[in-house]
């Protein structure tokens, strides 16, 4: 909710014990929220590093509750780890809390400022246009490429598995989503699966992923004036290869102009209102737009598949649980061919919601305040970042039984998570956000972490998998991915005839 005058003038009358005033007992000031000491100048900018920014926030929500201020420099944050509240500012967007001026200048120097960073009517005008490109009608319609490239993955999997070669989980699972996305967003394979090294395209991403991580949290941005060396490069190398999606796109559209009306990927429908005469979108937000689309395409749906790879080899009998539903609904050795199927897999659904749970790869969330607006029960000036800390609350032994295991069945029909509780299990875990900005490709997300999984649990075993000691390491670069995870696999023998797929 909005904070009246009176509200601010009697949350700023509390002392230094954070006491409530008379006439708001239930309001406090900012300053009065209890939080980690920092020092001149810097504010708790020392205690902080891009690469486990998350772990950080968490241990001080665990230390002061699930509000809690911090600094860096001159910036002011409210942590926030209750998800009720989340929800609450979440949903506020982009009305009340927006995209913070840092993040938007990183993007606009990297080239990528499109829907994600947008705010206001700006970010309105763009996102219909890009829901429109990933619905499940569209989804559907583009399922047989999506099929075609996990046809690719697994035969790339079955060589290593003849030859007896270590797999790089990660790169190979950001290979598959940067052909997945191209394929339904551009209406061009990149193929990168069946190159020998990584994709130019993916060499660029794996520099702009860890600049943007970099430069949001940096006490200064100092990057905006002094880029890193080779940083520049890759930017605007990233530049050229959208450039020539977006003329090939144009291309399409001159040479059949019936493709204006019936877009066949989202990259045409861009280019098409771009190009209209009442466009409402620019050729720098779709130039924008494009690389978000590979950006986001990208990094986080493999990561949720390596966790869940990871969580699932790590716990044999929730492996053969997910094995025996893949081998009834989409059967040995094959692939899921429709949607339908994709939809019968109630526990690779449940495995997939409780990898989220346990490993987001979205684990903080930041905006910023646009008018001074109360927080939960803190009075939160204008131009204070919050900064949602979305895992602790899917760890909480008051909302889930064993927290810390990995159990599947709280997801299924009567499970605990089902059932609900005070908050339901998904507004409490909330993988894809919440509000008005929530994911707009979470149902491909989905689709492409069951078809890789399915994939998986019909072909192969995992014949072992290597990690560092304890699991893979959390790093975070804008989103969390599992670091040093590497597998051999084993061909699965067949026990019943082989489907085509």
């Amino acid at each position: 909710m909005d904070v009246d005058q009176a509200d601010l003038a009697a949350a700023s009358t509390r002392g230094p014990s954070g006491s409530a005033s008379p006439s708001n007992p239930g309001i406090r000031r900012y300053l009065d929220v209890p939080g980690p000491k920092g020092v001149p100048l810097l504010g708790n900018a020392h205690q902080v590093k891009p690469d486990s920014f998350h772990l950080r926030l968490e241990g001080w929500a665990r230390q002061f509750g699930p509000l809690f201020r911090f600094s860096i420099t001159s910036r002011n944050f409210l942590g926030v780890s209750d998800p009720a509240i989340i929800a609450s500012v979440l949903k506020q967007r982009p009305e009340v809390f927006l995209k913070g001026p840092r993040l938007v200048q990183v993007a606009k120097d990297l080239g990528f400022h499109g829907v994600f960073t947008a705010n206001e009517d700006a970010w309105r005008r763009q996102r219909q246009l890009v829901l429109a490109g990933l619905d499940p009608a569209h989804l559907k319609t583009f399922l047989p490429q999506i099929v075609g490239v996990t046809a690719t993955l697994r035969d790339r999997w079955g060589k290593a598995a003849r030859e007896g070669r270590e797999i790089d989980v990660m790169a190979d699972l950001m290979r598959y989503t940067v052909d997945v996305t191209t394929c339904l967003a551009f209406g061009c394979n990149l193929n990168t699966l069946e190159k020998g090294d990584l994709d130019v395209i993916q060499q660029h991403l794996n520099v702009i992923f860890p600049t943007l991580s970099r430069r949001l949290l940096a006490p200064i941005d100092v990057e905006r004036w002094l880029p890193r060396r080779g940083v520049r490069q890759h930017a605007e190398a990233l530049s050229k290869a959208v450039e020539r999606f977006i003329r090939d796109a144009r291309h399409q559209l001159e040479q059949q102009p019936d493709l204006i009306q019936r877009p066949q990927n989202l990259l045409q429908a861009l280019v098409a209102a771009c190009d209209s005469n009442g466009a409402t979108i620019t050729d720098k937000e779709l130039s924008g737009n494009v690389l978000t689309m590979l950006l986001a395409g990208e990094d986080t749906t493999a990561n949720s598949l390596g966790w869940l790879m990871w969580l699932l080899h790590a716990h044999p009998q929730e492996w053969a649980n997910a094995k025996a539903e893949v081998d009834r609904v989409v059967g040995e050795m094959s692939i899921p061919q429709s949607l339908e199927q994709l939809a019968q897999l109630d526990f690779l659904d449940a495995c997939a919601n409780e990898a989220m749970r346990l490993k987001p790869v979205a684990p903080v969330n930041i905006v910023q305040a646009s008018k001074d607006v109360v927080v939960g029960d803190v009075a939160v000036p204008k131009g204070t970042f919050i900064t949602c800390v979305m895992r602790p609350a899917g760890v909480d032994q008051g909302r889930f039984d064993e927290p810390e295991a990995f159990r599947p069945s709280r997801w299924m029909k009567g499970g605990q998570a089902e059932g609900g509780g005070m908050m339901s299990a998904k507004r409490v875990v909330m993988p894809f956000g919440a509000g008005p900005r929530v994911c707009p490709g979470r149902y491909l997300a989905l689709a492409e972490i069951k078809m890789v999984m399915a994939m998986l649990l019909a072909n192969f075993e995992i014949a072992t998998m290597k990690t560092p000691e304890g699991g893979p390491t959390e790093r975070l670069a804008l989103t969390m991915s599992p670091s040093g995870l590497t597998m051999k696999l084993a061909s699965r023998p067949a026990s019943s005839p082989r489907r085509e797929g």
